[in-house]
């Protein structure tokens, strides 16, 4: 049983960084060539937080593989998006299919969709590959952006975690609690969609 101090800390931490406004996303805007750059940028804005807390949430919803293989399916597509995103290759899509990410897993986790875990490493990992190609595009000419982006995607993985350990903490008794921040997440996404938020 996990103590309610924990169950209550989750949820504060998920609050704090749901209050998160975006702050430049996806224009290129700072630094983007050290580890902090990269760590910092995932919290810079709610499109990514959202997401990535609802590959979490989704996650630990299905249980079993999909807890390390959802979470490992997107930071490593995401990677393999920004190296696209870094050598320039063209990606078709990728702000539609981000602001689209933040709507569909949100639902996701909204209507508890249960779905075979190849097919939710499929649909992660399309949505993966849009917020990687964003980021690798935004690293500049002279640097290598590896330090970058491997902050990027421990930030990632932290996200996840949080939506892991938020459902899992607050097991099967708030499952429709779980269920009402997928909801929220689809929310944003809308707002984001129609430049509410």
């Amino acid at each position: 049983m996990i103590p309610a101090s924990t169950k209550r800390a989750t949820l504060a931490a998920i609050l704090f960084l749901a209050a998160a406004m975006p702050a430049y996303a996806h224009v290129g805007v700072g630094t983007t060539s050290s580890f902090a750059a990269g760590f910092a940028h995932p919290l810079s804005g709610l499109d990514h937080m959202t997401v990535m807390i609802a590959v979490g949430l989704w996650a630990a919803l299905k249980g079993g593989k999909a807890i390390w293989a959802w979470p490992l399916a997107f930071v490593g597509v995401m990677l393999l998006g920004g190296g696209l995103g870094m050598l320039h290759v063209p990606v078709p899509f990728v702000e539609p299919g981000i602001l689209a990410s933040v709507v569909a897993l949100g639902l996701l986790v909204a209507l508890a969709i249960d779905m075979p875990v190849s097919a939710g490493v499929a649909v992660i990992g399309l949505f993966a590959l849009f917020h990687g190609h964003a980021h690798g595009t935004e690293v500049p000419e002279n640097a290598g952006g590896l330090d970058y982006m491997a902050g990027f995607a421990v930030a990632t993985a932290l996200l996840h975690g949080i939506g892991i350990a938020a459902a899992l903490g607050l097991g099967l008794r708030f499952r429709r609690l779980v269920r009402a921040a997928g909801a929220a997440c689809a929310a944003v996404g809308v707002g984001l969609a129609f430049g509410v938020l």
